[in-house]
């Protein structure tokens, strides 16, 4: 359990229980913070397949300073988490995102000084934490920013496209079962050595390539070497896992006051409107033709808007 007394303002690594380990995560806490006072904590949910020095490291100080606790941490497998005995780093899976998610908030309501809980998702954190407030109505209010809820239609691409790849990552985790060993692979075509012109030359939709690789490249603002444990290998078997879009399906469940992100020029934009289209809750919409995808991870700009939207709508 976390020793509130040592707590202070800026950022403090802490643990917490989920499937009997324990997950590694980042508190962010406002300044001036004062263990007798209450305060909203929002749980943080990153994109795949980041580590919580990526898009939360950006997004955790930036939410304190508007006053909030934060919460950035490891899935299990990933980052300063570890994997369950018998099983490897680098895997992030969908059921088990959605659980760590519960527990984290589970954690945060242990926590004398927490008044409210509210969930913030980026990219596939979006789905995440659009899943986990399904059930999870702790979770107070949701947000996601450049989220990839609805990612059936991004994703789910024709047999010709989506049948190999799940071939692949059947035959992935069979070798891993039999073997004991981790399979690797780089899902986005884009290891952890590879420079940009090698990267972009060989991708189908150049300019996507490009801010991936501006984020995630070696040479990237928060590539391997810049950011702790951070690396885009990942267990090959993450197809039969990623192309399950909860969130999506339960979209008109969802009761909380929800509020959505996104650059309507980004490549991902459908898997913003599209399940926007299905809430049921009144949702609150900021369309912004100017930002990308990836713009939100960390453009400073791009950061401030989502995060001064965020913390407006969380207060109210």
């Amino acid at each position: 359990m976390t020793n509130i007394n040592e707590l202070k303002s800026g950022k403090n690594k802490v643990t917490f229980k989920s499937f009997g380990v324990d997950l590694v995560g980042n508190l962010y806490l406002p300044e001036g913070f004062d263990a007798n006072k209450k305060y909203k904590a929002i749980v943080g949910a990153s994109p795949f397949p980041q580590v919580k020095g990526q898009v939360l490291g950006t997004y955790g100080p930036e939410m304190a300073e508007r006053g909030f606790v934060f919460l950035g941490f490891d899935y299990l497998g990933m980052g300063d988490s570890p994997a369950l005995p018998g099983e490897h780093k680098k895997s992030r899976y969908m059921f088990r995102l959605i659980e760590n998610t519960w527990d984290a908030v589970s954690y945060l309501g242990t926590l004398p000084f927490v008044e409210e809980i509210n969930g913030l998702g980026v990219c596939q954190g979006g789905s995440i934490i659009a899943s986990a407030a399904v059930t999870d109505h702790r979770m107070k209010k949701i947000a996601m920013v450049s989220g990839m809820m609805a990612a059936d239609a991004f994703q789910w691409l024709g047999r010709e496209v989506t049948d190999p790849m799940i071939a692949a990552a059947n035959a992935s985790m069979q070798k891993q079962y039999e073997t004991g060993k981790p399979d690797y692979h780089a899902p986005f075509g884009l290891d952890d050595e590879m420079s940009k012109e090698e990267f972009v030359s060989a991708a189908a939709f150049p300019p996507m390539a490009e801010e991936t690789y501006s984020y995630y490249g070696k040479d990237g603002v928060k590539g391997p070497g810049k950011v702790k444990n951070a690396s885009n290998i990942h267990i090959a078997d993450q197809a039969m896992q990623s192309l399950i879009s909860i969130g999506e399906a339960y979209a008109d469940k969802i009761v909380q006051p929800t509020l959505v992100v996104y650059g309507t020029n980004a490549s991902t934009a459908p898997c913003s409107t599209q399940f926007i289209e299905k809430l049921t809750n009144n949702p609150e919409v900021l369309a912004y033709d100017e930002f990308s995808h990836v713009d939100f991870y960390h453009k400073p700009e791009a950061v401030k808007v989502s995060t001064d939207a965020v913390a407006e709508f969380f207060n109210k």
